[in-house]
């Protein structure tokens, strides 16, 4: 299924329909697409046709009880907890297990996005997020907006900072 920024059709799952219809409202262009299941950002990549830098994974941060934050991360790269931790200012932060995270998103882990979510939590993008086309999870399994990632972090309202580092290569 591929829709332009009008939404996910009929028979999509509600996390994507809510999703696209939060995309919408934000007034951001998007394609929506869905392909089968993946297992690896390889993969999620080649059925999305974008390199694996430009899929970008939304990642839920504690600060505290009930203070939480998105961190949008390039697919290739990870949070940089002591980059993060400096520019928030705080000497922790933890990721929540995924039941927490599904409570505090309305979305089960690998479909969070923070378009539709239960909260609007304030929101940290990567600086390597802008200036391309990205793709983003789209509130259900198999199913991406891809965005330009300048508009994304701006109708997002987005800080945007230098909080991952690269990947380490496979052993």
């Amino acid at each position: 299924m591929t829709a332009e920024g009008t939404g996910t059709g009929a028979a999509a799952p509600e996390g994507a329909a809510r999703a696209a219809a939060a995309l919408d409202a934000a007034g951001l262009g998007y394609v929506l697409s869905a392909h089968g299941p993946v297992s690896s950002l390889a993969e999620a990549a080649a059925a999305r046709g974008l390199d694996p830098s430009a899929i970008v994974k939304t990642l839920v941060v504690r600060r505290a009880d009930d203070d939480f934050l998105f961190v949008l991360v390039p697919g290739d790269r990870s949070i940089s907890w002591p980059k993060l931790r400096e520019l928030l200012g705080v000497a922790r932060l933890s990721m929540p297990d995924a039941a927490i995270a599904k409570a505090v998103t309305g979305y089960a882990r690998g479909t969070i996005t923070p378009f539709g979510a239960a909260r609007a939590w304030p929101v940290v993008a990567d600086e390597r997020v802008t200036g391309r086309p990205v793709s983003i999870g789209a509130g259900a399994h198999g199913v991406a907006a891809t965005v330009d990632g300048t508009e994304l972090v701006r109708v997002l309202g987005a800080t945007v900072a230098d909080v991952t580092e690269a990947l380490a290569p496979p052993a």
